[in-house]
């Protein structure tokens, strides 16, 4: 009866993780109440998933990524990049080997979100469609984290599955045994044909030339008489509703590009607002304003301020699990909370400025941002959003690189060496970064990718109900049955393929913690060791590459690259066959199935 439940609740999940309706997060929470509500999850236990070592490894590295981030250590290597000849295949190559080496050591969606503008600068000054080079970006970035321990969540769990196993964990570099070949020849295929795969789609132009924003810029005058004589700024925000963007002012002679929501609003001051026809006409009912149709010398003044170093204007994507998602210009108070104005968005291509107020947010979208360039600056992480701007890139003072990168380097040390294990050197690497203040508390609250923690610490006591119950023994038996006539490394590869094709539709952490028991349990029923299966579920667990949905790193270049579902399926499909073919001779080389 408890198997069947279990089988239940992990269908629910699947079905649920796939329709995308809940995010992934509250799906595996939900799950893990049912079973504790059943009593299949004792009480006692079904939070402890949470102090997982897992869990508390994959927290740490996303904090040490953020740090190596900020020291400018990874913007020195990605300044290296621009150097390189304008030979198209060279530099897609170049740029899916640097995106590889930089996921083998920290997380996999901050080194795309790193070098996606570098990408985007070097397409656009070679004329050359951005769609070809991002999606080798997010497919290197997953083929990089094969290669270490530290490289991608699903290693870390499948550490500690070993550990639980055996007694013995994976060490830092085992996975590169098998992880750096395959990475080798994935990007390899990629940087010799699966680029020419994609589609090469004209370069869009960036999101503030495709949308005219002059051609929605409209002068107002305060009358004397108005009623907001005397009120805030503020109040002509909430009023408009954030269909109408107050993006410049002119007051008391005085020129302030995106002014301060506490701002006082005095007779004949002069309002710049971003607005389409329509709901500028509807805010002039509503406010009493006159139109300021022949001030062309406070226009210029005014257009000099907005293009000043003050005020910037950035295009940003809307991350996975970023605060937007789900939410509005209205509904998180843009202006009043962050500072900024909304512009226009542009989803998959489209782009479109009317009633930006009650425009729903999804992962890929781009905003084009507005206000002064310290807010944005600040806005752009709160919100979980990925700058897109041809930024200039940071080139950390040396005090700087060294220090986080000798603690990180030390941490991997101790590791490797067996000194300490991983969750200690890391959680201590972290604490040594926040006492010397190179780190904030905020900006490491801020690293860590919250829904992945509750994700993981939720789906391990599901995932070791699904074989404390036997329910993961059952599929292990049925998997052999079915692979009678077949030698064991077919079965190897029949591990492999399946947890391919479950990490492209739900998250690939769940994917491993969900196969890996059944792994385990088909190594068992055949005699052999069970370092193979887990090692061929960690791969499998990496090699999201059908769908746009399987892995954060293949969200977020969607919009930017002008992507459709099917084109993942163009390179992934062709990308699968080769990780496979090489990954099986790897795995039996590396872990034999001998026990």
């Amino acid at each position: 009866m408890d198997e069947a439940i279990v089988f239940a609740v992990l269908a629910f999940a699947l079905i649920m993780f796939v329709w995308g309706k809940w995010r992934y997060d509250v799906v595996a929470l939900a799950s893990l109440l049912i079973l504790a509500v059943l009593g299949i999850v004792p009480a006692s236990q079904a939070f402890l998933g949470f102090g997982h070592p897992a869990v508390v490894t994959v927290a740490a590295v996303l904090i040490l990524s953020r740090a190596l981030y900020k020291s400018g250590v990874v913007d020195v290597i990605a300044s290296w990049y621009l150097r390189i000849p304008s030979y198209l295949p060279l530099r897609i190559s170049s740029l899916a080997s640097l995106g590889a080496f930089l996921s083998a050591f920290m997380n996999n969606v901050g080194a795309v979100s790193l070098l996606m503008p570098v990408a985007m600068r070097v397409a656009g000054r070679s004329r050359h469609p951005p769609s070809l080079f991002l999606m080798p970006l997010a497919f290197a970035s997953l083929l990089g984290g094969m290669i270490t321990l530290i490289g991608t969540p699903p290693n870390i769990i499948a550490s500690n599955i070993r550990m639980e196993e055996s007694g013995v964990p994976f060490n830092m570099f085992d996975f590169a045994l098998v992880g750096l070949g395959v990475a080798v020849a994935g990007v390899a295929f990629i940087a010799l044909i699966g680029w020419r795969l994609l589609p090469s789609r004209s370069a869009p132009l960036s999101l503030g030339d495709a949308l005219h924003i002059e051609d929605y810029m409209t002068e107002v005058r305060v009358p004397e008489e108005s009623r907001f004589v005397g009120k805030l700024v503020r109040d002509l925000e909430e009023l408009a509703e954030d269909d109408v963007a107050i993006v410049g002012l002119l007051h008391k002679g005085v020129v302030h590009g995106a002014p301060s929501s506490y701002q006082i609003i005095d007779a004949n001051d002069i309002f710049i607002i971003e607005a389409d026809p329509e709901d500028l006409k509807t805010f002039m009912d509503k406010t009493g304003f006159a139109l300021e149709g022949s001030a062309r010398d406070i226009q210029a003044e005014i257009d000099e301020t907005l293009a000043g170093r003050d005020v910037a204007m950035v295009e940003a994507i809307v991350g996975p699990d970023s605060r937007a998602e789900g939410g509005s210009a209205h509904g998180l108070h843009l202006h009043e909370a962050f500072g900024v104005n909304l512009l226009g968005v542009s989803r998959r291509g489209t782009s479109f400025m009317r009633h930006l107020g009650g425009v729903i947010f999804k992962v890929g979208d781009v905003l084009l941002l507005q206000g002064k360039r310290d807010l944005v600056q600040r806005a752009l992480p709160r919100l979980g959003l990925l700058p897109l701007a041809q930024r200039e890139l940071r080139i950390g003072q040396q005090r700087q690189l060294l220090f986080p990168l000798s603690v990180f380097v030390t941490a991997v040390v101790l590791t490797s060496l067996g000194v300490l294990s991983i969750q200690i050197s890391f959680v201590a690497a972290v604490a040594v970064l926040l006492i010397t203040r190179f780190l904030s508390l905020e900006a490491a609250y801020q690293a860590v990718d919250w829904p992945v923690v509750i994700l993981l610490g939720a789906m391990i006591p599901v995932g070791e109900a699904l074989e404390t119950t036997g329910g993961a023994a059952r599929i292990a038996m049925l998997l052999t049955d079915l692979g009678n006539a077949m030698p064991s490394w077919a079965m190897l590869g029949i591990m492999l393929v399946s947890t391919m094709l479950l990490s492209s539709i739900i998250n690939n952490a769940a994917a491993v913690i969900l196969m890996a028991p059944i792994g385990i349990g088909v190594a068992g029923t055949l005699g052999a060791s069970t370092d193979p299966f887990i090692m061929a579920v960690a791969v499998g667990g990496s090699a999201a590459f059908l769908s746009p949905i399987g892995h954060q790193s293949n969200t977020i270049v969607m919009g930017p690259g002008g992507y459709r579902f099917g084109d993942y399926f163009k390179m992934g499909l062709p990308l699968v066959v080769v990780i496979v073919a090489v990954a099986i001779p790897l795995l039996l080389w590396a872990w034999p199935m001998g026990i």
